[in-house]
C-alpha cells in the first residue's frame, strides 16, 4: 500500500504513536492558506482603524483628548467595574450555592439561572426604561399607595444613570461568570474541603479560603465575557444616558460625521482592553492550579432545610428574575395588551426573515472558517499557522462599533477591485458588492464571531484521541478523508453547539447590523431600536420577544452541557 510519508512523534509513555504531524507540502500550504485569511478579517480592520487615525486633522486629537474621552473613559471604567462586581457576586455565588447545598427547587435553579443569556441587554434596558420611569407602573403605583404628588415628594434612584446601566447589564450578563464557575466547582476534588470540613471549617470559610481561590481562572474568564459583551453594547448605553467609549465611536462617527475622531477613539478603546488583559494576566502571573489526580471525589452537598433553604433558592431566583422573568414577563404583557399578535405588523414576517437569512448565513461563514482554521493545527503544528489562528480569536475582543468602522477600507477596496476586473472584461462596473450589500453584515459577523467556532472546535478535537488519526494515516488515509472520515463525525456536537450559540450572537447583534446594513434592510434588533429611538418601545414588544425566544434554545444546551459532569455523586448529602 502506498501511502503519503508521515513524521511521527513519540512520547514518553512507551513510544505509543501521538500528535502525529503530516509532512505533505500541500497541506502545509494550504493550512498556512486559510491561517491567513482568517486572521486577515480581524488584522485588516485594525489596519485600517490606524490609517483612518493617521489620516486625520492632526487638531482633532487634542480636542477629543480634552472633551471626548476623559468622561467617556471614565464612565466606561465605572461601568465595567460595576458590571464586574454584579456578575461576579451574582455568577461565582448562585453557582457557588447550587454547587455546595441542596434547597428547595435547586435543580430547577440549575435550568432557570443561565436564562438571562438569552435577553439582549438593549432589551433588557427598555424593559426596566418603562417600569422603573416616573411615569411607570413602580412609581405610578407607589405615588397612589403612599398618596405622593410631586417628585420632590421622594427619591427613587434614576434608571437613566450610570448605576441604572450598571443595574441592567450586570444581572443580564452574570450567566457567563455562573457556567464558567459552576464547570470548575463541579469538578473541584473533594480532597480540600473534606479535609478542611474535619478541622471545623464553615461554608462560607471554605468558599473564601478554598474553592473560590481554586476556581480563580474560570471567574476571570467569565468575568472578562461579561465585560467585552459591555464594551459591545451601544443600545443599552445610550438609552440608559451612559457615555461609554463605544457609543462614542458611534456618535462621533454617524452624528458628527468625523471618522477619524471615531477611529482615533476607537484606537483608544483599543488599548484599554489591551490594558485590562494584561492587568488580569499580570495580576495571576505567579499563580499555578492543580488538583489530586488520587483523589478524584467530588464534595457532597450539604442539606438546607427550614428557613436557610428557602433563603438559598430566594438568593438564587433573584438574579435569575432581574435578568429575565421581569422583561419577559414585560414583552409577553405589552405583546397582549397592544394586540400585536392579531394586529400583526405585515413588514414583521420580512424583517423576520431578513434576521434569519443573515444569522444562518454568517453561523455557515463562521463554522467553515472555524473549521478550517482549527483543524490544520491538527495536522501541522506550524508557528505561522498557530499565530494567525491565534490573531482570528481576537475577534470577539474588539467591539462591533469598532470592528465595523474597520471593515469600511478593506470592504472598500474588495469593492474598488471587483469594478476594475468588471471593466476590464465587460467595460461596466458592477457597483458596490460587498460595502453595499449584506454581505458586509456576513463578514462583520464572521470576523467577530469566528473565535466561537474556533474554540469549540478546537476543544471537540482535544477530546479525540490521536490513535483515531494514527490509525488512518497507517491506512493511507489522505488529509480530506482523514478530515470527512473521522474528525467531522466526531465533531458533530461541538460544531451544532457553536452554530446555535453563533446563530442567536448574530440574532440579536445591534451596533455592527447599524452601522454595516444595506438602507433598505431592517433585522429584528434595528427594528427594535426604530421603536426605541422614536419613544414607543412598546410597539416592538413582538419583535424583542421572538429574539427571546429562539435564544433560549443555545441556552438549554449549554445548560445540558454544563450539568453533563458528574456532581455530589459520592456518599450522601450532609446536613447544615
Amino acid at each position: 500500500m502506498n501511502s503519503p510519508p508521515l513524521t511521527l512523534s513519540h512520547t514518553n509513555d512507551g513510544g505509543a504513536l501521538r500528535g502525529a504531524v503530516v509532512s505533505w507540502p500541500m497541506v502545509k500550504v494550504l493550512a498556512c492558506a486559510i491561517a491567513l485569511v482568517v486572521a486577515m478579517l480581524v488584522a485588516l480592520p485594525l489596519a485600517s482603524l490606524a490609517r483612518f487615525a493617521l489620516a486625520g486633522d492632526a487638531a482633532l486629537w487634542p480636542h477629543l483628548a480634552a472633551y471626548v474621552l476623559p468622561v467617556a473613559a471614565v464612565q466606561t471604567v465605572l461601568l465595567l467595574l460595576g458590571v464586574a462586581t454584579i456578575t461576579a457576586i451574582a455568577g461565582a455565588g448562585t453557582a457557588w450555592m447550587v454547587t455546595t447545598f441542596q434547597f428547595p427547587g435547586r435543580d430547577t435553579m440549575l435550568w432557570l439561572l443561565p436564562l438571562p443569556l438569552a435577553i439582549p441587554t438593549y432589551i433588557a434596558a427598555y424593559v426596566y426604561v418603562d417600569i422603573l420611569d416616573p411615569a411607570g407602573p413602580l412609581q405610578t403605583a407607589l405615588r397612589g399607595l403612599f398618596g405622593w404628588r410631586v417628585g420632590t415628594d421622594y427619591w427613587f434612584p434614576p434608571i437613566r444613570s450610570l448605576g441604572g446601566a450598571i443595574f441592567v447589564i450586570g444581572f443580564v450578563l452574570y450567566p457567563y461568570v455562573y457556567l464558567a464557575a459552576r464547570t470548575m466547582f463541579q469538578t473541584q476534588s473533594a480532597i480540600f474541603t473534606d479535609a478542611a470540613r474535619t478541622l471545623g471549617a464553615r461554608p462560607w470559610r471554605l468558599m473564601r479560603d478554598i474553592t473560590l481561590p481554586m476556581a480563580r481562572p474560570a471567574l476571570a474568564v467569565g468575568v472578562a465575557l461579561a465585560l467585552l459583551e459591555t464594551l459591545n453594547d451601544i443600545g443599552a448605553s445610550e438609552y440608559l444616558g451612559v457615555q461609554t467609549l463605544t457609543l462614542s465611536v458611534f456618535t462621533t462617527w454617524l452624528n458628527r460625521g468625523s471618522l477619524a475622531g471615531a477611529a482615533q477613539i476607537a484606537l483608544a478603546m483599543l488599548a484599554l482592553i489591551a490594558g485590562l488583559i494584561a492587568l488580569e494576566r499580570y495580576g495571576r502571573r505567579r499563580q499555578s492550579y492543580q488538583s489530586s489526580a488520587q483523589d478524584g471525589r467530588i464534595a457532597t452537598r450539604i442539606v438546607l432545610r427550614g428557613k436557610s433553604g428557602w433563603l438559598a433558592a430566594l438568593a438564587c431566583l433573584t438574579p435569575v428574575a432581574l435578568g429575565f422573568f421581569i422583561p419577559a414577563g414585560f414583552l409577553l404583557r405589552e405583546t397582549v395588551l397592544r394586540g400585536l399578535l392579531t394586529g400583526f405588523d405585515p413588514e414583521l414576517l420580512r424583517h423576520t426573515a431578513t434576521t434569519v437569512a443573515l444569522a444562518a448565513s454568517a453561523t455557515a461563514v463562521v463554522l467553515l472558517l472555524g473549521l478550517a482554521a482549527a483543524v490544520p493545527l491538527r495536522l501541522v503544528r506550524l508557528p505561522f499557522v498557530l499565530a494567525c489562528v491565534a490573531v482570528a480569536t481576537m475577534g470577539y475582543a474588539i467591539p462591533g462599533t469598532v470592528l465595523a468602522l474597520g471593515l469600511l477600507s478593506p470592504l472598500m477596496a474588495v469593492d474598488e477591485a471587483f469594478n476594475w476586473l468588471s471593466m476590464l472584461m465587460t467595460g461596466t462596473q458592477v457597483g458596490l458588492v460587498l460595502a453595499g450589500s449584506s454581505a458586509a453584515l456576513i463578514v462583520a459577523y464572521a470576523a467577530r464571531f469566528m473565535s466561537i467556532s474556533i474554540g469549540f472546535v478546537q476543544a471537540g478535537l482535544a477530546r479525540v484521541s490521536t490513535e483515531f488519526d494514527d490509525v488512518a494515516r497507517l491506512l493511507g488515509a489522505g488529509p480530506l478523508t482523514l478530515v470527512r472520515s473521522v474528525h467531522l463525525p466526531l465533531l458533530r456536537p461541538a460544531l451544532w453547539g457553536a452554530a446555535l450559540l453563533v446563530f442567536v450572537d448574530c440574532l440579536k447583534e445591534l451596533p455592527m447590523t447599524l452601522l454595516l446594513r444595506p438602507l433598505n434592510v431592517e433585522t429584528l434588533s434595528t427594528y427594535i431600536y426604530q421603536f426605541a429611538t422614536r419613544g414607543n418601545f412598546e410597539e416592538g414588544a413582538l419583535a424583542a420577544l421572538l429574539i427571546v425566544a429562539v435564544g433560549i434554545l443555545p441556552v438549554i444546551r449549554i445548560v445540558r452541557l454544563a450539568e453533563s459532569v458528574p456532581d455530589a455523586t459520592v456518599g450522601t448529602p450532609r446536613r447544615a
